[in-house]
């Protein structure tokens, strides 16, 4: 593939993982995979958190609702991504504890 269709394949993917995101509703939590099925891309978690770390901000993302497999916000613990990512989802009213959120509150989005 050259590189125009790489590019443009790339921004494709984008735009679908961003529609997906914006989609999760508030109070609820999902995983990059979750993300990168719903968006037609299964098996590439890795590229849905490659999206939401180069999404411009004015798109206004509920980027702190995806979460890393397990559950688990991927950031380190003592970064200032994971101090804002927990305080965001504890403001929604999800349940933190060590980062993660318990499983059964995690999405696999089936109805987005």
């Amino acid at each position: 593939m050259d590189f125009a269709k790489r590019v443009g394949a790339e921004e494709a993917a984008f735009d679908a993982i961003w529609h997906v995101v914006s989609r999760i509703p508030r109070g609820q939590v999902t995983t990059y995979g979750a993300v990168a099925r719903a968006a037609g891309l299964p098996g590439r978690a890795r590229q849905a958190g490659r999206a939401l770390r180069l999404a411009p901000a004015e798109l206004h993302l509920p980027w702190h609702r995806v979460l890393g497999a397990g559950g688990r916000i991927v950031f380190a613990p003592t970064s200032r991504a994971h101090r804002e990512q927990a305080r965001r989802l504890r403001a929604e009213g999800v349940p933190l504890r060590r980062g993660r959120v318990p499983p059964q509150l995690v999405s696999e989005l089936e109805d987005l």
